[in-house]
């Protein structure tokens, strides 16, 4: 993996928020769905895709049979808008792992830094009063109590 070198500036970051935001007022019918909601909905995958398009065909060609109550006009729009959103999912997701990647490394990267500068701090001994420093640094490596641990495994303290 390439280190990353790189910096965000103030601007770019509220640009970056600000075309979010676009994309949020873009899109102002963005549901919220709850963990019980989404396992509860019928999801509709690749191979339901082309069930749903031919449902649509039938229905549009022979709207005799079914019930009154049934909108067909609603229907498509669902349709529609379900294509239209699916290039966006795929574009806004490849993103996330972009982001999600990069924040990973560079995470990694600064531990790694901050681990080193830990091991060289606590080496040097008491140089310039850094015993107090060193010991604050030092409990990120204090062992947790099972019933305290929230899934945040501590990291044996490096060597």
């Amino acid at each position: 993996m390439t280190p990353i070198s790189a910096t965000l500036t103030p601007e770019q970051r509220e640009a970056v928020m600000q075309a979010v935001a676009t994309i949020k007022t873009n899109l102002p019918f963005l549901v919220d769905l709850s963990p019980e909601e989404r396992k509860a909905l019928p999801k509709m995958g690749d191979k339901s895709q082309a069930f749903v398009s031919k449902a649509l065909e039938v229905a549009t060609q022979n709207p005799d049979f079914l019930p009154r109550s049934f909108d067909i006009e609603e229907f498509r729009k669902d349709v529609q808008l379900s294509e239209t959103l699916y290039p966006l999912l795929l574009a806004i997701a490849q993103l996330h792992e972009l982001l999600d990647d990069t924040y990973l490394a560079v995470g990694s990267e600064a531990y790694t830094a901050a681990l080193q500068v830990y091991r060289y701090a606590k080496a040097s001994g008491n140089v310039g009063g850094l015993d107090t420093l060193v010991e604050e640094m030092g409990q990120r490596f204090a062992q947790k109590s099972r019933k305290s641990n929230h899934g945040d495994t501590p990291t044996p303290e490096p060597s």
